[in-house]
């Protein structure tokens, strides 16, 4: 998760880490061999854009501040995260609890329809190994890749009526970055792992998207033409790449953290997107993802104002709401989560669900797991029971099972 803003980056851990550092590795087989180095230059959008041909069945797709199915029905995205591929355990956490197939199961108990999967770009290096999974329990996983690990989260979804969307969460294992290149790990790279997924789930509609790049902060800006630094115009480059492949995908594009001299968390901050929209050759694929915090994560300035929580609905507004009651892209908040154990915190998921509730958005929790230090998870420390005082306050936030 890591939402953090600049200033309060030395006083919050993620529990998302996880693990200890891993080893430089080599680049995987599914990865065509990349040029490292600096970013692409330009914008990718050289002639006009075209809409997509009819819509197949399964796949969804965008009208204004919708996502709908092929036959133009509104569909709402409202999934969790289960997090561990992006760690330097290469495997979703959890494994030497229970089966994979048991998890699965609870997500679809839960009633999420969705789950966000994050991984990282050294998860895809030749020399990533998995660990921590007690193989007794997870006989059908031994031997297995990272990769191959996806591969069977995707297929015990499909079997249970779930959709996934993947989340690249990280370039190295260890931690997030601002920029979605690094000296590690270039932009080429980047953009060429998500072409090789999207070969990987070309037929299989139960990978309904790809979130592009978790919480880009720092250097990150949008809209300021710096082919190094404008995560707007990488997100075009990456968008037209994968819909090369596969133009059925939702491309799921997270903000920044500073816009026009305002910060949020990491990500968060949507305020350009409305006039600078990203832009890609086969329209109406494009929706944004904020993520969403309370107090207990970082004591942002707007927890502590004379006119908390009334305030947040209009900051909400003002960073990526607006693209929602403007009518102008759909929003799937792909993290939000708490402890729950604060009266701040009790109140902040309140409001935030009434605001989700009162504008049919599109929403990932954070997380499954229990073992992010920040904001535990829906099961307990025991892997198993259900943290239901949180569980109530989702409930009714839950669309249908998607067809």
């Amino acid at each position: 998760m890591f939402a953090r803003l600049s200033a309060v980056l030395a006083l919050v851990v993620c529990g998302a880490c996880g693990g200890s550092d891993a080893t430089t590795a080599a680049d995987a087989p599914d990865v065509d061999a990349v040029d490292a180095g600096a970013p692409r230059d330009g914008a990718i959008i050289t002639s006009a854009p075209i809409a997509a041909s009819a819509p197949k069945s399964g796949w969804f797709h965008t009208r204004g501040r919708d996502i709908v199915d092929s036959q133009g029905n509104v569909v709402r995205l409202t999934g969790i995260n289960w997090f561990g591929l992006e760690t330097a355990t290469f495997a979703p956490h959890g494994l030497w609890a229970r089966p994979l197939e048991a998890y699965l199961d609870d997500v679809r108990e839960l009633g999420y329809n969705v789950l966000r999967i994050p991984f990282s770009t050294q998860m895809l290096d030749a020399a990533s190994v998995p660990s921590t999974i007690d193989y007794t329990k997870n006989p059908s996983l031994k031997e297995k890749r990272p990769i191959e690990l996806l591969d069977a989260i995707v297929a015990g979804a499909r079997a249970r009526g779930l959709r996934v969307i993947i989340d690249r969460h990280r370039p190295h294992s260890s931690a997030l970055s601002p920029l979605w290149y690094t000296d590690q790990y270039s932009e080429g790279r980047f953009i060429d792992d998500w072409r090789s997924l999207a070969k990987r789930y070309h037929d299989d509609p139960t990978v309904i998207g790809f979130d592009l790049h978790n919480e880009p902060h720092g250097a990150a800006t949008w809209g300021s033409g710096d082919t190094a630094t404008d995560w707007r115009l990488a997100a075009e480059r990456t968008g037209a790449a994968i819909q090369e492949i596969n133009p059925e995908l939702l491309v799921i594009v997270e903000g920044v953290e500073t816009v026009d001299g305002k910060g949020t968390w990491w990500g968060g901050n949507l305020r350009a997107a409305g006039r600078a929209p990203v832009r890609l050759p086969v329209l109406n694929h494009v929706v944004y993802s904020p993520h969403e915090y309370p107090a207990s994560v970082a004591a942002q300035p707007w927890f502590s104002a004379p006119d908390y929580p009334a305030n947040l609905a209009r900051l909400w507004e003002e960073e990526w709401a607006y693209l929602v009651t403007r009518e102008i892209a759909p929003v799937w908040i792909g993290e939000l989560g708490t402890k729950y154990e604060t009266d701040s915190d009790r109140v902040w998921l309140a409001t935030l669900a009434e605001t989700i509730s009162r504008t049919n958005m599109s929403f990932a929790y954070w997380a499954l797991n229990p073992d992010s230090s920040d904001t535990g998870g829906i099961l307990k420390d025991d892997w198993l029971t259900r943290d239901m005082r949180k569980q109530s306050v989702i409930l009714p936030l839950l669309a249908p099972p998607l067809q």
